[in-house]
């Protein structure tokens, strides 16, 4: 199938880097969210992000952010995805919003058009069953920040058809990236062990058995990890991480992912990480 046209629903980190990714490997985009100022904080966001990327990526093709922005149409409406190819939905992790969108995108997209759940824990059978196209949806757990992540994580719904994995190998190709294609389940891979990992890490944190830089440092210096659990958590959002861990206690009912305590109470205090300025650590 040729993909031109792609659809992306939700301007948080994640939809940005999605749609940002998109336009830059020469895709047609619709990034959708509910107000305007969320659209216009995303075009601010896109265009600082070009140019940082510019820093670390060099290349005599650069694309200039202007060209970049103007293959992402921003819209509060469904209606233009009446012709996409393809959706990427990364709203929220919320089951309660998440399953609001699928019965609007199933209505109005075009029969052939493929849906993509950027999901950390939802489970990508259970969205599918809120479509009449359950063989056309998956999901890919697309890596932050997403342009400068080459491999994702592909999961396999119930009834995701080959076609639908044929084709969604074919649009992340497209975009200059590799998948793991595995099985639906909670949390999948990446994040059933990530998130247990950034819970444990706070709990030492809590416990306090050692400071939010000498848990990273030990990720770090001793395993080789770009970052640690605590610099991750702060890079995804606490928020978000939050959610995840909550939708893995629910769907598994197992106590090992009970939410620690100090991580609850930071999400309560608006500590979000890098996306608000301050988490584990500041931002400036």
């Amino acid at each position: 199938m040729n993909i031109q046209t792609v659809g992306v629903i939700g301007a948080g980190v994640m939809g940005i880097g999605v749609a940002q990714n998109l336009a830059q490997t020469d895709h047609q985009v619709i990034l959708i969210d509910i107000s305007e100022d969320i659209l216009d904080k995303a075009k601010y966001e896109i265009r600082n992000n070009i140019r940082l990327q510019s820093f670390f990526q060099k290349s005599d093709n650069r694309k200039t952010p202007d060209s970049i922005l103007e293959k992402i149409d921003f819209s509060t409406s469904y209606k233009l995805l009446e012709n996409a190819d393809f959706v990427v939905e990364n709203v929220t992790e919320k089951w309660d919003i998440k399953k609001g969108i699928y019965p609007q995108l199933d209505a109005i997209c075009p029969q052939h058009c493929v849906f993509a759940a950027n999901t950390s824990a939802i489970p990508i059978t259970r969205l599918a069953s809120l479509t009449k196209r359950p063989d056309q949806v998956l999901g890919i757990h697309f890596m932050n920040p997403v342009p400068m992540k080459p491999m994702v994580e592909m999961i396999r719904g119930y009834h995701t058809s080959e076609t639908t994995i044929e084709i969604a190998k074919q649009m992340l190709s497209q975009m200059g990236k590799e998948c793991v294609i595995v099985n639906d389940s909670p949390g999948f891979v990446s994040n059933r062990v990530l998130m247990l990992t950034i819970n444990e890490a706070v709990f030492l944190l809590q416990d306090q058995v050692a400071t939010a830089e000498d848990v990273d440092k030990i990720f770090k210096g001793c395993f080789g990890h770009k970052m640690g659990p605590l610099e991750t958590a702060d890079l995804i959002g606490l928020d978000t991480i939050l959610f995840s861990i909550e939708v893995l206690y629910e769907n598994f009912n197992d106590s090992k992912y009970r939410p620690c305590p100090l991580l609850k109470k930071m999400v309560d205090a608006g500590l979000y990480g890098r996306k608000n300025g301050q988490g584990f650590f500041v931002y400036q």
